[in-house]
């Protein structure tokens, strides 16, 4: 085998077993991490970049259509650090709806502090929250996938409409973005030997 192809192989076997941390983006300026829709009961919980790569794609986009990202997910290094433990995704306007990226059943709905927030709990222990939304669900109501989980509210990216979407995987918050997007590097790989 020629040097470049080899090198090409080897390149593409280590991406392939190296786990993915997601996209890297430079810190966005903003408030302290959010917490919203889970229990201060709970224990502390870790957002790390090892917990960045979700294993699946097959999730929707809670917003339609398609919306921008805002504020990319951000994890601190260590859990009592600030950081964006989600994304702040841009709405077509307040008062759209908001629906569920997945099936399964409402674990939280009501107020944290003061915003309205509703948490998913997808199973294999994965759950999803999103804020400002206002919800008549209740806990323990199940939801498809693209059900309305509730109506964006206003206030959180300012004058622009968007949600926070955080999702957690046990106790580490991930990167939501991998349940919708393939976030794995590119490894390009020569087409022919020169």
């Amino acid at each position: 085998m020629k040097a470049p192809i080899l090198l090409a192989v080897l390149a593409l076997a280590a991406a392939a077993a190296a786990p993915s941390a997601g996209p890297s983006f430079s810190p966005a300026a903003g408030p302290p991490s959010h917490t919203a829709g889970f229990s201060a009961a709970e224990p502390a919980v870790r957002a790390t970049p090892a917990a960045a790569a979700p294993a699946t794609r097959s999730w929707a986009w809670p917003l339609a259509p398609r919306p921008a990202v805002l504020r990319p997910f951000d994890p601190p290094d260590k859990p009592w650090l600030s950081g964006h433990r989600g994304v702040d995704l841009q709405a077509a306007s307040d008062g759209g709806p908001v629906t569920s990226p997945e099936s399964g059943t409402v674990s939280f709905a009501g107020v944290v502090v003061d915003r309205p927030v509703i948490t998913v709990d997808h199973g294999n222990g994965l759950r999803s929250s999103f804020e400002p939304v206002r919800s008549g669900l209740k806990t323990g109501d199940a939801v498809a996938k693209g059900d309305v989980l509730g109506t964006l509210m206003t206030g959180h990216c300012g004058a622009t409409p968007c949600v926070h979407w955080g999702v957690r995987r046990g106790e580490d918050y991930v990167n939501p973005l991998g349940f919708v997007m393939d976030l794995r590097p590119s490894v390009l790989l020569p087409l022919h030997e020169g």
